[in-house]
């Protein structure tokens, strides 16, 4: 009797995309509103590294550009991303998915959309760890 393995490969592109980790710094001089470039400073607390950062940045700002001129970003614009970004296909799907993990961006009829879930985020757990943890009112938050 023969016994195969077989294995079920996820490709980047359909790799679950349900979280991600962002660096939080609680020193008021790491503020992201006090940056000269808020958005970039967001960037790298996604990113690792420097690069990745400026790409995400870009990417991102296609994203709002195309939306805002009424002709959103297709996903199957893949290859001209790409191009553009000068990025392989995994690292851009990897960055993508990041992306979408934090709540930046959503997928709706195949375009991409800046999306507010990120922000949602960040206010539920803001008056979460202020009313249920430190004991405060929300109306002093």
């Amino acid at each position: 009797m023969h016994i195969m393995d077989v294995r079920i490969m996820t490709t980047i592109k359909n790799a679950p995309r349900t979280a991600t980790t962002i660096k939080v710094r609680s020193k008021p001089e790491y503020m992201i509103s006090r940056s000269r470039d808020p958005y970039h400073e967001l960037m790298l607390r996604l990113f690792k590294d420097e690069t990745t950062a400026m790409r995400g940045r870009r990417f991102l700002g296609i994203v709002e550009d195309r939306m805002r001129e009424g002709n959103p970003l297709k996903t199957n614009e893949w290859e001209s991303l790409i191009r553009e970004l000068g990025i392989s296909r995994s690292a851009f799907y990897a960055m993508r998915n990041k992306l979408l993990g934090a709540g930046l961006i959503s997928i709706r009829g195949g375009e991409y959309r800046l999306s507010g879930a990120f922000s949602k985020d960040l206010v539920d757990m803001a008056r979460w760890w202020w009313t249920a943890v430190l004991g405060n009112s929300l109306e002093n938050l």
